[in-house]
């Protein structure tokens, strides 16, 4: 896997409206070599609407759910090699923006909320739920790729 490059086309265009006097739209698009095209923007939190879309996908928004999606994917695997039948996953993922050590402003946490339903006969034993999210986070690529501190705390973990 080293040396795999992925890509991501990000596309803004101004059009008529004036620059430089920060009213400009934030919104863009992201587009991906699958041929998707994701409708981005700037966080309303960060910056107002109008010059914000609010229904579109901002950064914050997309590194939370890219540490959500990584986690799930290795955790699905996992899970299968350990012999259980995952019939659902879904994440609250929640992030927490704030000052880190050096007065920046950074993403501080990501913290993922996973709730998992099984299926079949073999059911995960107690603690076992626990090591397969954190060999999950061990080997999720996103999660090594940044310095946030990234927790996962199951709903229905035993």
């Amino acid at each position: 896997m080293a040396g795999h490059e992925y890509h991501a086309r990000i596309e803004w265009e101004r059009g008529d409206a004036p620059f430089m006097d920060n009213r400009y739209s934030r919104g863009h698009r992201w587009r991906f070599d699958g041929g998707i095209e994701v409708p981005a923007s700037s966080s309303p939190a960060v910056v107002r609407v109008p010059m914000s879309v609010e229904a579109a996908v901002d950064p914050e928004e997309a590194l939370i759910a890219s540490l959500s999606s990584c986690h799930m994917l290795w955790f699905l695997d996992l899970a299968r090699r350990a012999g259980l039948t995952v019939d659902s996953y879904h994440d609250d993922a929640v992030g927490l923006m704030g000052r880190n050590a050096q007065g920046r402003t950074a993403m501080l946490t990501v913290t993922l909320r996973p709730r998992i339903a099984f299926g079949g006969t073999r059911q995960p034993q107690p603690g076992e739920l626990e090591g397969l999210h954190h060999r999950a986070h061990e080997e999720c690529f996103i999660a090594n790729s940044v310095h946030t501190e990234v927790r996962i705390e199951p709903a229905n973990d035993a």
